[in-house]
């Protein structure tokens, strides 16, 4: 929201505050300053010029040598490109030294060899608003030599960026009272008018959905002379960045950004009673002010007249048909209040947003509506004429949303440390608008509808205060340690693991895009759950911002490959990327409460390293994956157990001591092409509680070994389909007390089946004895050597050559 320190001088004097002050008591009250700008003549070195002649320049066509009067005493000679004035004209001229913002300094040089002391201006290039094309003409009565800026005013305008549980800052009166506060200065209350009379006419104003629109007024007014604002109003509007339209909507423009509450004014030639606040018919469409047709649903809110025409869009938009034009000579005047959820809801699914749908959805304040109706109608009157034909017709009642909020002594005193007294505090809270009530109440005024409990009364106590008067303390009470901080303190070892492995931590936001290609089991594109997903197991958000997020993750892996993708773009060829964080799901297909559980996902794939002269380069694949989990879960045994996943080609789950612990995939050819990566790209997701688990508990170191060992290899030939996690699990089930460890160290096979049959397989292992006792001897080791090959050769189907 832009704010106006010229439109604050209606309200309370800031002529004691810098700039810096004001945004001080602001950001360190809880409003985020976002910027500063200054609007108006930026320098007084830009004076009142008049040109005594204008001669053309000998070595450009569109330029001219022009001798001015800048009131000092001489001519100065200024080259000019602008074709819009004539000999005799006064303009703005920038004399040399002038500043005309963002490091833009006039200085004396020389333009196609001729020389020029100064620049003539258009109204743009100094800070005030273009008329026409080219130079800026000044009246003819400008005084020569006067600075620019005693002809015109200046203004500050403060960007604010307002949290939504504060809508009572959307406006200049909002902004005044919150800085009468801070600074403890008194605040005057500017001239509105009387409340206006109302009545009650259903003949008039009608409400069909008084759970969308609780409270709803209208006034003509008749014989206005729709024209041109105002130089003044003009000058508030234009100075927060708003196109003045014409006297009757600039008014309630400027009732808006005074009060905060939205109005809107209907052509009353082009509406018919009576006004009905309805729910919109189901494909029922309407023509808004920005001249698109929108299709409604009936979960919107409209203004329709009597022959049922949608005459607006409540509380976001009026309608094109109905609004005030040159020619309009009655007007209807809105004033109501409107439930915030069903505003919000319209708005972002139309994706239509207005000043006045921004302040509806975060809560207006409903007391307003009658007081923001009856000086709109005082100003139109005053501006554009015309007169109040009756009283103010209303229907329904405006909601009291707060109440008495009581205030704890005591508690106030312990959370403040004893840095302000109860008078103190309770003068903070008048000076914010709240009143005092009996037996330690305070009322809270209807403005501020976030105050609702003790320590909301507290926190304006602080920050008003001020956070930085409040002692600190230096001694605090011991808490054991919590599971939460178990928790923590794993995840930050395994952020200090993986970073140590060469991987980057990427944080990435916890909605997705919905690629669902089958209707009852949602196929998220490159998501890999721990459990795979079945109908109603996916959390969608009910209104989403954009289709991109439309879905809780229901694993991080989608968010990992988009990061992959932006890299590769990027030219990175080394893919290691991991992130921690929590997915989301619905328990047995939505049949139960919503689960969440942390996960740690791994995205792997490129190049091992960088390419040298001295080495190919390496290509990582699945088996550095498996050699990540295993860094992070030592002394554990790590399986891959092949598991068929769609939309991969390949797929498993990873299991610890033969329980599962989380998911493996790699991407399709087709996913990575169109990522722009020509090397497979691989994925993991593990539990991050079942790791914990695992990792929990003393670490046991074995002792080096006083004793040698001796090695056997042994070659198998097995069929193809036959996975080396069995031929693992029959030698661990052999426990053959002798056998110290053993790898794979080469497969072969033979497609042609020239070698060997197609359909078989040949596996060479390597086996390594030892005893912790003594030192063996070879027949002892052939012995328990033989005896493991028996046991495979019975309880697989291998052979051995």
């Amino acid at each position: 929201m832009n704010v106006s320190l010229n439109w604050l001088k209606d309200h309370l004097d800031l002529a004691d505050f810098s700039l810096q002050q004001i945004d001080d008591l602001l950001t360190f009250a809880g409003v985020e300053v976002e910027g500063i700008e200054q609007k108006g003549v930026p320098s007084d070195r830009i004076v009142v010029a008049q040109v005594k002649s204008a001669e053309q320049h000998p070595n450009a066509d569109r330029l001219k040598v022009c001798m001015v009067d800048a009131g000092e005493g001489e001519l100065r000679q200024i080259v000019c490109g602008a074709q819009n004035y004539k000999v005799g004209d006064k303009v703005p001229c920038a004399l040399p030294g002038s500043d005309l913002g963002g490091g833009f300094v006039i200085k004396e040089g020389k333009l196609r060899g001729v020389e020029s002391k100064g620049m003539l201006c258009a109204a743009g290039e100094i800070g005030l608003t273009d008329v026409e094309d080219g130079l800026m003409i000044l009246p003819e009565d400008a005084e020569i030599g006067v600075p620019l800026q005693q002809m015109f005013d200046t203004d500050t305008i403060i960007e604010v960026e307002v949290t939504p549980n504060r809508p009572d800052l959307l406006s200049h009166t909002g902004m005044a009272r919150e800085l009468a506060a801070l600074a403890g200065i008194e605040r005057t209350l500017p001239d509105r008018g009387e409340l206006a009379e109302t009545v009650s006419c259903e003949e008039v104003v009608r409400i069909s959905a008084p759970d969308a629109c609780p409270y709803y007024t209208a006034v003509k007014i008749s014989g206005v002379s729709v024209k041109e604002s105002p130089a003044w109003l003009k000058t508030k509007l234009e100075a927060i960045g708003l196109r003045p339209i014409n006297n009757v909507v600039d008014v309630t423009n400027y009732v808006l950004h005074e009060l905060g509450h939205p109005l809107h004014a209907f052509d009353g030639s082009k509406v018919s009673v009576p006004l009905d606040i309805r729910m919109a018919g189901e494909g029922e469409t309407f023509k808004a002010l920005d001249e698109e047709t929108y299709t409604l649903k009936n979960e919107d809110v409209v203004i329709s007249d009597g022959s049922g025409t949608v005459l607006a869009l409540g509380g976001i938009m009026g309608g094109y048909d109905s609004g005030v034009t040159e020619s309009t000579t009655d007007v209807i005047l809105e004033s109501a209040y409107f439930t915030p959820s069903g505003i919000r809801r319209t708005s972002r699914r139309l994706a239509l947003s207005s000043d006045s749908s921004y302040r509806f959805e975060r809560g207006s304040d409903p007391q307003a509506a009658l007081k923001a109706s009856a000086f709109a109608a005082k100003l139109i009157t005053e501006i554009a004429g015309g007169t109040i034909e009756h009283e103010t017709c209303v229907a329904g009642e405006a909601p009291v949303l707060t109440s008495k909020v009581e205030l704890d002594a005591a508690k106030l005193d312990q959370l403040m440390g004893g840095s302000i007294s109860l008078e103190g505090a309770e003068d903070i809270l008048v000076r914010l608008g709240l009143s005092k009530a009996d037996c330690g109440a305070w009322q809270i005024p209807s403005f501020r509808l976030d105050l609702s409990r003790h320590i909301d009364l507290v926190e304006e106590i602080a920050r008003v205060h001020g956070l930085d008067r409040v002692p600190s303390r230096f001694t605090g009470t011991y808490v054991h340690a919590s599971e939460v901080d178990a928790a923590y303190d794993y995840q930050m070892e395994l952020r200090r693991k993986l970073a140590a492995l060469g991987f980057h931590e990427t944080q990435t936001i916890k909605l997705i895009a919905d690629h669902s290609t089958d209707s009852t089991v949602a196929q998220m594109d490159s998501a890999l759950p721990l459990r795979p997903l079945q109908d109603g197991d996916v959390i969608r958000v009910a209104l989403p911002l954009s289709e991109d997020h439309a879905v809780m993750r229901p694993s991080l892996t989608p968010g990992l490959v988009a990061t992959a993708a932006r890299n590769i773009r990027q030219g990175v060829k080394s893919l290691l990327y991991f992130e921690i964080g929590r997915q989301f799901r619905n328990a047995g297909g939505g049949k139960a409460k919503d689960l969440e559980a942390d996960s740690l996902a791994l995205l792997l794939g490129g190049d091992a390293r960088p390419a040298s002269w001295s080495h190919q380069p390496d290509t990582l694949d699945a088996f550095d994956l498996k050699a990540v989990v295993c860094a992070l879960l030592p002394g554990h045994e790590i399986q891959l157990n092949p598991r068929k996943r769609e939309g991969f080609i390949l797929a498993a789950d990873i299991l610890c001591e033969g329980k599962p612990i989380g998911a493996f995939a790699q991407l399709t050819p087709a996913k990575c092409r169109d990522l722009g990566s020509g090397k497979p790209i691989y994925l993991a997701e593990l539990d991050v509680k079942k790791c914990q688990q695992l990792s929990c508990g003393t670490a046991q170191v074995d002792d080096l070994p006083q004793f040698p060992g001796s090695s056997r290899d042994a070659a198998m030939e097995a069929p193809v389909t036959l996975a080396n996690a069995e031929i693992e699990k029959a030698i661990k089930k052999h426990n053959e007390m002798l056998l110290a460890s053993y790898a794979c160290f080469d497969v072969f096979t033979d497609p042609s089946g020239e070698k060997l049959a197609a359909d078989k397989k040949s596996i060479a292992y390597s086996f390594h004895y030892r005893s912790p006792e003594r030192t063996m001897k070879s027949k002892e080791v052939d012995t328990a050597h033989q005896k493991l090959l028996d046991h495979l050769a019975k309880a697989l189907p291998v052979s051995f050559r």
